[in-house]
């Protein structure tokens, strides 16, 4: 199994910054499709940003667009999330996960979850 940790997260101010990590081990990173996911309070689990196995392509959901970059150390066994101009529609509970196959990057299945980091946002 890869086990995933996210660290990272804080109380922040809008505008601000904020670089999220994720530690994976139990496996090699670059066997996997690395994504962050965010959820808020009563809402539903959605996609922020996926990154594919050596970095060649990214994809991001359009409200973090611009604003948001994520990025990989497979040597480190290393995922980051850089957040900037943040948002207090960004407060949420951001998790890492990886996926085994193509199927992460198309369908967003991933098959190993962290158990998230608090990003809280206030004006």
């Amino acid at each position: 199994q890869v086990l995933l940790e996210e660290s990272g997260g804080g109380l922040v101010q809008a505008g601000d910054s904020l670089t999220l990590s994720c530690a994976a081990s139990g496996g090699i990173l670059s066997r996997y499709i690395m994504g962050w996911f965010r959820q808020a309070p009563g809402k539903e689990r959605e996609f922020v940003a996926a990154i594919n196995w050596y970095a060649y392509n990214s994809n991001y959901e359009d409200s973090v667009r611009g604003r948001f970059t994520i990025s990989r150390d497979n040597a480190k066994n290393m995922v980051y999330l850089q957040m900037n101009s943040l948002k207090p529609e960004d407060t949420a509970v951001y998790t890492c996960a990886a996926g085994a196959s193509a199927r992460a990057w198309s369908t967003n299945e991933y098959e190993h979850w962290g158990q998230g980091t608090q990003v809280t946002v206030v004006f």
